[in-house]
């Protein structure tokens, strides 16, 4: 990975929050509009190719097939990817075509949302990010937003594109938008000032506890592999571990032979971490909302389980052993 174009990208980003967002916000809220924004602006460029043929195919299933609820296979198909867009925008049509009035940019704004897949909108849901929509429209910053994510001197895409002054800007792929997604969460809890545990792990710690989990079984792994975080939180675990095997056992992660699971209470971090698994090219679908322990979603899968972490000196649930032991299993340890 190239660490200084992703810190270029990060520092962009960051910058859009001071340009824009300032005396709007709390600095402390300043997430609420980024981390949503960035995830929207890298979901659009990867749909932005095939907008198109998911145009027509809306159009053959609606007028040739006569379908009154679309068939989300066929989208996907067209698409290219487990999310898809059946509206006419793109963030960056958006932008084109608004003009002074905020009101209607914001009405383009939410229906260009809510041609979303069920999978999208969910995530935009639990950021919510209409309400921050709104709030931007009524304080006349919506329209700056759409500019500095839209501007073309940011590449979220998975092509190199040249910048207005002719200077090549390199492809941003799965792995490295997950980095910049991740410095971008660790500034602004950083920012905030919030406790280790809080809301994320550090990274250190992820990395210690993956090696301690995987290093006695990295040469004994089964040909598919599910792992599971009953407290999943931003998804740090998850994908260390899926990092950890791929370096270690020289496979590749993105072969379709590792799946993650995880469930999450807190409505952010879950988005968060949904929203990661779908930029890194994982099945979304595996992760779920609310407790582990009031629901197992999970049951009758064999899973490698990843053990929570609790905040020092906070009550919480007691966890509990959720792995699944079968003839593809395995558990920190086994023999």
């Amino acid at each position: 990975m190239n660490h200084a174009v992703h810190n270029k990208i990060v520092s962009f980003i960051w910058s859009i929050a001071d340009d824009c967002l300032r005396d709007i916000y709390v600095r402390g809220k300043y997430r609420d509009v980024i981390l949503p924004m960035v995830v929207l602006r890298r979901l659009d460029s990867l749909l932005e190719p095939s907008k198109e043929a998911v145009l027509r195919e809306v159009d053959f299933q609606k007028n040739q097939m006569g379908l009154v609820e679309l068939d989300g296979k066929g989208l996907e198909d067209a698409a290219g990817f487990v999310f898809y867009n059946t509206s006419k925008w793109t963030l960056k049509k958006l932008f084109a075509v608004a003009g002074n009035n905020q009101q209607v940019l914001k009405a383009n704004v939410e229906e260009y949302l809510s041609g979303f897949s069920a999978n999208v909108k969910e995530i935009i849901e639990k950021f919510n990010l209409k309400a921050q929509i709104r709030h931007m429209a009524a304080k006349d910053v919506l329209l700056d937003v759409l500019e500095k994510f839209t501007s073309p001197y940011l590449n979220l895409t998975p092509q190199e594109k040249l910048d207005p002054d002719g200077n090549p800007m390199p492809p941003l792929s799965n792995l490295g938008m997950g980095y910049v997604f991740e410095e971008l969460i660790r500034k602004f809890n950083e920012e905030n000032n919030e406790e280790a545990g809080e809301h994320f792990t550090p990274r250190e710690v992820i990395e210690l506890m993956t090696r301690l989990v995987f290093e006695p079984v990295k040469d004994r792994m089964p040909p598919v592999i599910t792992i599971y975080d009953p407290a999943c939180g931003s998804g740090g675990m998850l994908t260390e571990s899926q990092a950890f095997i791929k370096r270690e056992t020289g496979r590749q992660a993105d072969d379709g032979y590792i799946y993650l699971y995880g469930k999450e209470i807190n409505d952010e971090t879950y988005a968060i971490c949904k929203s990661d698994m779908m930029i890194k090219g994982n099945d979304p679908g595996f992760i779920r909302p609310n407790s582990t322990l009031s629901t197992d979603e999970f049951s009758g899968r064999a899973l490698i389980s990843c053990s929570p972490i609790r905040p020092t000196g906070k009550a919480g649930p007691v966890s509990r052993n959720l792995s699944r032991t079968g003839p593809t299993s395995l558990t920190p340890g086994s023999r």
